[in-house]
């Protein structure tokens, strides 16, 4: 099935965005920067339309992108935190945002990219669809981030990885998980180990840079997909 593609008569007009002319000419032009993928959403985050850079990034040849869910297109670590972005954009509390997130490309390669999503609003209220623009980082380098749902860790090591994370010593830890000194220094081990880092302070930014810990999150939270 062809996929369809976010040509020029695609853009939403400035009287369709609703927003001033300035906002408007503004987003334009990042349609015309080089490497930059546009994206059309519904209200549900679904894929409707692309430009060509777009399906460049993400097309896979196991499964269309086009009725996909942006969501699934962006590392776990910060899937929540943008997901509060859309909201706000649905329920009227701001009428764009620009963030950075990590998004995971063709053949599950993880890289760096801004976005920005604007509402395309029907009438005053209405959204009708989310107009979104990722520029990938310069160079398009890809980061080292566990993108395949590899379940890394059991339940026990998950907790002692976000308590380690909040700050706390293994008696504090032990107390908590209801295990011994000991058995917390082994979970710790293992942790350790196969994160492939020295110590405890190495193993949390470990853990945050390859996406196994939750991005903007407190109490530190472990990414559900990587949990057995």
């Amino acid at each position: 099935m062809a996929l369809p593609l976010l040509t020029d008569s695609a853009r939403p007009t400035p009287h369709e965005l609703g927003h001033e002319q300035t906002e408007y000419t503004d987003l334009l032009r990042q349609f015309d920067q080089p490497g930059a993928c546009v994206v059309c959403l519904d209200p549900s985050l679904t894929v409707q339309q692309a430009n060509r850079e777009f399906f460049r990034q993400f097309d896979d040849a196991s499964t269309d992108v086009c009725g996909r869910d942006f969501s699934d297109l962006l590392h776990p670590s910060v899937r929540q935190a943008v997901k509060r972005q859309f909201s706000r954009l649905l329920d009227g509390s701001r009428h764009r945002f620009t963030t950075h997130v990590v998004a995971i490309g063709a053949e599950g390669a993880a890289f760096t990219s801004g976005l920005t999503a604007v509402a395309v609003r029907e009438g005053s209220a209405h959204v009708a669809s989310i107009l979104v623009v990722l520029r990938p980082a310069a160079g398009g380098e890809e980061v080292d981030m566990v993108t395949d749902r590899k379940k890394l860790l059991t339940e026990t090591e998950a907790r002692i990885l976000e308590g380690i994370a909040a700050g706390l010593s293994t008696i504090p830890l032990a107390s908590r998980l209801y295990l011994s000194r000991q058995g917390v220094e082994y979970h710790v081990t293992r942790l350790l180990r196969k994160l492939r880092v020295p110590n405890r302070a190495a193993l949390v930014s470990r853990a945050y840079s390859i996406g196994v810990l939750n991005v903007g999150c407190w109490p530190p939270k472990v990414v559900d997909d990587f949990v057995k």
